[in-house]
Order: structure tokens, then C-alpha cells, then sequence
């Protein structure tokens, strides 16, 4: 294949498997804690880290790292402690993060809002090999989280009073998954882009939903996924110069309407070999359910 000649597409190809792994990774926590949109804000954070790269000469990856995990954890301290002002600090904090990084980066030397359009919305010509390190770093991170604590992950995302009452840290584990989507959002940026990066933390997890309601098999459905429309949409962006971000989202919506498509008559069909199933006795007002009595 011609695309791998090329060493920016074969930087922009491993970036991409990586965000396609992460992205859903985390995503799946963000939609059991009913946050889904906690990725789309911190990438509105994330603006001001990619601003203050370019006007101090250091890396906009690490840099906007740096500011994405202070902002997860002041949305986290805010999720806490805000009450009734919370959401009106939330937007304080998303949209003075997305005016800080305009101002920051037209400040700089070096800096355009070309520069800034590459982060919004994905750019595979321009991601370097010290962009790729950087991914590499941070996905084996956020690989390293989400896997190794899962149960204790899903278990605090599912209820937090009762992960509490069975002794787990659940402040702890509620700032660790902040500041694991917070890494993930950098991972993505270079590939999706900081406002796009939401789409795939989430649609990929609501579309392996649609096939699976237990979470082992929704967790790997939602990374392949990711890893499909992720390798597809750079792929096509190369061959049809599209952007990638956009291609990438698109494709990922159009995964989880076929999967929605070809779940309905799936769910129908269960449900009518259940209901035939079904031993014959009384009516369904005067049965006795199925759980009572038996010490279930």
C-alpha cells in the first residue's frame, strides 16, 4: 500500500489505533457516570494548554496535558462542592479555557490560528514523531488504567454509595477517571481534534451497547470499534483529502446507526423466543413472580 511509504501516515496511522483504543477505554466509565460530555469540555480546557505551548516553545502536547489535568480535577472539586452554582462555574471553566487558548496562541511568535484549527479539528499531516512519543506515553497510561482497574472503575461508575460502603476510594477513583479522559482528550487531539474528540469517547460505547449489555463484551465491541473507524477514517481522508476529524466522527455515527439497525430485529426476535418459551399457567396479572420465594 502506497499510504505506508509515507512516514507522516505511518505516524498518523499508529496515532490513530492508539485514540482508538483510548478514546472508548475511557469512554465506557463516562457513560456508566452519565458524563458523557466530560470530554468535550475538557477539550475546551485543553485550548489554553495548546495556546501556552506555542507561546513558551514547549511541547503543545505535554503542555496541553498539563492544563487538561488540572481542569478534570477542578471539574471534579466542582462536581463535589459546587451545589446549585456548580454548571455556572463548569461554563466559566470550558468556555475561559477555549478564549484562553485563542489569546495565547495568536500571542506567540509562532503561533496562527492555522496552528489552532490543526488541534481543533485533527491533522495528519502534522503530527510529529515527538507527537507520536508523547501518544504512545499517555495511551499506555490511560491502556494501563482503564484495564488493570476495571472492576474497581466500573463498580464506583455504577454506585458510587455502595463502591463506598464496600471500602473503596471512590473520591480517588472518581479524579483518577477524570484525569484518565483528561489524557485521553490530548491523546485524540492530534488525530480527531479537541472538539470532535468527545464523539469517539462516546458514540463507540453506545453503538457496542446495542449488541451487549455486559460490560467485558460492551468494553471490547466499543475498542474495535474505535480501532475501525479510526484506521477507516484516516485511511480516507488520505485517499479523498477530507478532513480526518470530521471523516472519523462520521464514520463512528454511521457504525452505531447500522448496529442500532441490526439490533432491533435482534431484540424482537429474543424477546418472541422468550415469550414462547414461557410455560403456560395463569395470567400474567395473577402469576406469582418469578423471584419470590426463592432466596434470590
Amino acid at each position: 500500500m502506497d499510504i505506508l511509504d509515507y512516514a507522516f501516515m505511518q505516524r498518523a496511522l499508529l496515532a490513530a489505533v492508539l485514540v482508538g483504543i483510548t478514546a472508548p477505554a475511557v469512554g465506557i466509565y463516562l457513560v456508566q457516570r452519565r458524563q458523557a460530555l466530560m470530554g468535550d469540555g475538557i477539550g475546551h480546557v485543553a485550548m489554553t494548554g495548546v495556546g501556552l505551548g506555542f507561546l513558551l516553545s514547549w511541547s503543545p502536547v505535554w503542555m496541553a496535558t498539563a492544563v487538561s489535568v488540572l481542569g478534570a480535577v477542578l471539574m471534579e472539586l466542582i462536581r463535589w462542592y459546587g451545589r446549585t452554582r456548580g454548571d455556572i462555574a463548569l461554563a466559566m471553566l470550558f468556555y475561559g479555557g477555549m478564549a484562553g487558548g485563542v489569546m495565547f496562541i495568536n500571542l506567540a511568535p509562532t503561533g496562527s490560528n492555522a496552528n489552532l484549527t490543526s488541534y481543533l479539528f485533527g491533522s495528519l499531516s502534522t503530527v510529529s514523531e515527538s507527537d507520536v512519543s508523547a501518544i504512545c506515553i499517555l495511551a499506555a497510561f490511560v491502556i494501563l488504567v482503564t484495564v488493570g482497574l476495571r472492576r474497581q472503575l466500573f463498580a464506583v461508575s455504577q454506585d458510587e454509595e455502595f463502591a463506598r460502603v464496600t471500602g473503596l476510594p471512590v473520591r480517588a477513583l472518581n479524579l483518577l477517571t477524570a484525569i484518565t479522559a483528561a489524557v485521553t482528550v490530548t491523546v485524540a487531539m492530534r488525530v480527531v481534534g479537541l472538539l470532535l474528540v468527545s464523539a469517539l469517547m462516546v458514540v463507540p460505547v453506545a453503538a457496542a451497547q446495542q449488541l451487549s449489555r455486559s460490560f467485558a463484551a460492551t468494553f471490547a465491541i466499543s475498542v474495535a470499534i474505535g480501532v475501525s473507524v479510526t484506521i477507516g477514517g484516516t485511511v480516507t481522508s488520505y485517499y479523498q483529502d477530507v478532513p480526518p476529524g470530521a471523516t472519523i466522527v462520521l464514520l463512528t455515527i454511521g457504525a452505531f446507526v447500522l448496529l442500532t439497525a441490526l439490533a432491533t430485529p435482534l431484540a424482537r426476535r429474543r424477546a418472541r423466543a422468550a415469550a414462547a418459551a414461557q410455560p403456560v399457567g395463569d395470567p400474567a396479572e395473577c402469576s406469582i413472580p418469578a423471584t419470590r420465594g426463592t432466596g434470590d
